[in-house]
């Protein structure tokens, strides 16, 4: 079962009658349901409390949502962006990072369901069809965990065998937690990729609470791959910590013990960043966390990172460590200038549309694969770590 506990159901009227709704009600039939006519009072009721956002994570609202569902990465300003396609399913997480940007971001501190997913289904399907020529990328993974609402609502199980039909896009599914037993059996068609954000052990226990630990992480990856599941990774956010280069290197040799490297699609590295309002909320929330201490400036975005040099140095080992593990990985940044790109790799995308190209490549080398699956784990581990 899920690592979390919801105390309540919030039913908009309004979604009453949805299937979404009613699939929920099914699971969670235990639980205490207040149909509400006015969703906006109650979110203004909520965020009048002492602790809004981990009230929120124990209260679940089921809504419809009439407005665009599906949105380019916001990116960043003065930054090479990926060209990544977000799809809300979900708003809000029952996991509790102390990083979180979702802190300071949203304004409705609910668990929040969207019911009514055939205009979801319609909105996706009219985006692929109006560009039949590209390869595009869209996740579930950036306004809550993708996997994480899946024992309330089987919301990856529904969208992975969606674009196991598509010839033109892959979803990306990024998570934090380690339930994935329900998705091997799918049909998957190599057109979902299963990711995981990794930190390392001291990380986890301290700032990612109600997260799968890192070897429970990677458990759930290898039993991915071993059902064909194309994987990646994610070192976002890199921690600028006592220790930090032992606690990164030893997360990468455990990694690839249990991972074989060519069925990874992609490893992206990204500094710790934040936006200067999440700062108050997060040492609020947790008194006791210590993201804040290293050198953190305000950059040409007005987010918060760590000096240029530390961040260059960050990303310019880890990939060393990578790369001695297999020096085909392709490896991105997210979130970073050219300059530093240029500092790190040797190179830069020329821009946005560049990198995109890229993705593209590497993507269709995945989807026309014969393998359907990749060989078991064998004794001694892959990719070169024994």
């Amino acid at each position: 079962m899920f690592p979390f506990e919801i105390e309540r159901i919030y039913l908009d009227e309004k979604a009453e009658n949805d299937w979404v709704t009613q699939s929920v009600l099914k699971n969670l039939s235990d639980l205490p349901v207040e149909r509400v006519t006015d969703k906006r009072a109650l979110i203004k009721k909520f965020l009048s409390l002492s602790d809004p956002i981990g009230i929120g994570k124990k209260n679940l609202l089921i809504t419809p949502f009439y407005g665009k569902r599906l949105k380019p990465c916001p990116g960043t300003s003065s930054h090479i962006c990926c060209g990544y396609h977000v799809v809300n399913t979900i708003t809000n997480c029952p996991m509790d990072c102390s990083y979180c940007v979702l802190q300071g971001y949203l304004n409705n501190p609910f668990l929040t369901l969207y019911s009514n997913w055939e205009d979801l289904f319609q909105e996706i399907e009219s985006f692929l069809s109006s560009h039949p020529q590209s390869f595009l990328r869209l996740g579930t993974g950036e306004l809550s965990d993708s996997l994480a609402l899946d024992t309330v609502f089987p919301i990856s199980p529904i969208l992975i065998p969606f674009f196991a039909q598509r010839n033109n896009a892959v979803l990306e599914l990024k998570t934090k937690s380690a339930e994935v037993d329900h998705l091997l059996h799918l049909d998957h068609r190599k057109k979902t990729i299963i990711s995981w954000s990794l930190n390392p052990t001291q990380i986890i226990e301290g700032e990612e609470a109600r997260t799968a630990s890192l070897g429970n992480r990677i458990a759930a990856a290898q039993k991915c791959q071993e059902s064909g599941y194309p994987l990646s990774f994610h070192f976002d956010p890199i921690i600028f910590h006592q220790g930090w280069e032992k606690g990164y290197q030893e997360t990468i040799v455990s990694l690839f013990k249990k991972i074989d490297s060519k069925g990874i699609v992609w490893i992206s590295l990204g500094g710790f960043r934040y936006p200067p309002q999440l700062k108050a909320i997060a040492q609020e929330r947790f008194p006791d966390t210590k993201i804040f201490l290293g050198e953190l400036f305000p950059g040409r975005d007005g987010k918060f990172r760590y000096l240029k040099e530390i961040r260059v140095e960050m990303y310019q080992k880890m990939i060393g460590w990578l790369r001695d593990v297999d020096p085909s990985l392709f490896i991105y940044l997210c979130m970073e200038s050219k300059e530093v790109w240029e500092r790190v790799f040797g190179w830069a995308p020329s821009n946005n549309h560049h990198l995109n190209q890229l993705f593209e490549e590497r993507l269709k080398g995945f989807a026309t694969s014969t393998q359907s699956r990749v060989p078991p784990f064998s004794k001694g581990g892959w990719g070169g770590i024994k």
